[in-house]
Order: C-alpha cells, then structure tokens, then sequence
C-alpha cells in the first residue's frame, strides 16, 4: 500500500505546525496596545470616495504590501504599491483563473511523467501526483492551490494551453484584461527561471488579481478549504492535500487565499478576510527570507487594523 503522504511533505507539514503555534497567540491577543514601533511609509490615496485612515498598521514586516475593502473600493494602505517582486507560488492564483475560465473543469488528464519529474528536479511545491492517474480539471485545481503543487500546475498548463508556451501566453493576455499593469509571467507555476526576477508583480496588480479570482464560486470554494481529500478509485490514487495558508482556521473569516516562496521572492501571502459584511483583501511581498511565519504575522496586523478603519468610518 502506498503512503498517504509523501515524505517530502511530511517534513513541509511537521514545519507548519511548528509555526502554527506562535501564529495562534498573536490571533487570540492581537497587536492594538502592543509596544511595537510603528512604519513610516507613506499612506497611498484611496480608491474610491471615503476617508484616509488617519494611521498605519504597525509591525508589519513586508518589502511591499497592499490592503483594500472590496466591499467599497477603498484601498486603505500600502507600501511600495507600484514595486515590482517576484511572486512565488502566487502565480498559481493566474494558472487556477485561467483554468477557471476555460471552463470544462469535469475533463479528465492523465498525470504524466514529466509533471511528476518536473516538481521533483525543481525540489518544489508538490501534489504528490503519480504519473498514470487521471483526475479532473477541478480535482488538480485542489492540488494546485492547497499544497501549492507544481505537478498539478504542470498538468494543468499542458493541458490548457495546450502546452505550456500557449498556456503562459493566456496568463499574460489575462493579466492585460485585468489592468496587471508591471506584471509578466515567464511560466505556469512561479518557480525562479529562467532567473527569480522572471515572473513579477505589484502589490496593486496582485489585489486585481485576487479580486478577480475571488468572483469564481470554484475558486472561492477551494482555498476556502484546510485540506481536501480523494479516496482511491480505479483511475488514481489516493491524496490528501492540505493548505499552505495557516490564516484558515486561525484568523476568523478568513476566506483564503495563497502562500508563495523562493530564495528571490522571500515568503509571501496573497490573503483575503470577511467580517460584518466586509471583504478585506490584502497582500505581503517579502515578509521574510528565513521565517514562514511572519507573513501570517503581518496579514494579521493589517487585517486587525483595516477592520478597525472600516469600523471607525461606518460609525463616524
């Protein structure tokens, strides 16, 4: 019988639960009276009629960040908004909106090998997809966006495109429709090549992105999820993939929607909350070279302080 996990993944999962601990008090004792010295960026102008909040949200630890209510169209703080950074796995929200929109998501791929080799030669995010077993559109859509899988990613391209070259060419031409402006993808998944500066965005052009993606009922629905899992049947194996996003389950209402990392980008968090009726989109682009945890450290502190805005300005 073939493990339910891979080993490589064991490891990933033992390193998130670590960080999950230290995460989960910063959730249950946030940040308003902590000592903590607050930024200096400068504040970007709103979006759309309102006030600008009159303070930052402090401690956040990001080389470029965004903040918006969705709900009003108000952008309520960034840093270095216009700033092009590698994005990591974050290019997965791209492959899973393009795939999304091609629709046909009951259609069945084979796993070939080169998906599979193609994660193992990159030492990257991984599914644990065997080669042989067909799954449906929507099943590597989970295997994309929860464990950040870049053999789902692969499958998918290749299938989509068909073939990868076509296949990145979408995301591009998607990202022009949607105003990405400063914003290239060299390939399907975000991995550092042809160089870690390859595939780029910025902050503003990421809060468009997962606008965008946030509207798909399908995509709302899978990174909403902490894990997913496929029984075994005649056609592949069983998988059991869990998120990569440790604001699921720690941070009330939030909704999703996807980590990122590589030694160019540094960790990174595309992340999305709901509270009285407001959806609060955010993202942090280099958090940290070395610590997982600061990105969800940081997300907090910025979903903490724009709740409290909105509050402010609704009963002002």
């Amino acid at each position: 019988m073939r493990p339910l996990l891979r080993p490589g993944a064991v490891a990933i999962l033992a390193a998130l639960t670590i960080t999950a601990a230290a995460f989960a008090d910063l959730v249950q004792a946030p940040p308003a009276g902590a000592t903590v010295a607050r930024t200096t960026v400068a504040r970007a102008s709103v979006t759309a009629a309102g006030a600008v909040p009159s303070a930052v949200p402090a401690g956040v630890s990001a080389a470029a960040a965004d903040l918006a209510d969705t709900t009003s169209g108000v952008r309520l703080w960034s840093r270095l908004l216009n700033h092009r950074r590698p994005i990591a796995s974050l290019t997965k929200v791209m492959t899973a909106l393009v795939v999304i929109r091609a629709g046909h998501l009951n259609r069945e791929i084979r796993v070939s090998a080169s998906a599979v080799a193609y994660a193992r030669e990159h030492d990257a995010g991984s599914a644990g997809l065997y080669a042989g077993d067909v799954l449906t559109a929507r099943q590597l859509l989970e295997g994309l966006l929860l464990p950040s899988g870049a053999d789902a990613a692969f499958a998918l391209a290749a299938a989509y495109g068909p073939g990868w070259h076509a296949f990145v060419a979408k995301m591009n031409d998607t990202a022009r429709l949607l105003g990405m402006t400063d914003t290239h993808f060299a390939n399907f998944d975000g991995l550092p090549w042809p160089t870690e500066w390859s595939t780029y965005a910025t902050p503003r052009a990421l809060l468009l992105l997962a606008k965008a993606a946030m509207q798909s009922v399908t995509f709302r629905a899978i990174v909403s999820q902490r894990s997913h899992w496929l029984a075994p049947t005649r056609l592949h194996h069983r998988y059991a993939w869990r998120t990569t996003n440790l604001l699921l389950g720690r941070y009330p209402g939030a909704v999703g929607i996807k980590t990122g990392f590589t030694a160019g980008a540094g960790y990174c968090l595309l992340f999305a909350a709901r509270r009285d009726g407001q959806l609060l989109a955010g993202v942090v682009l280099g958090s940290s070279m070395a610590d997982p945890g600061l990105r969800f450290t940081a997300a907090t502190r910025m979903l903490n302080w724009g709740f409290s805005q909105v509050r402010r300005s609704g009963s002002g």
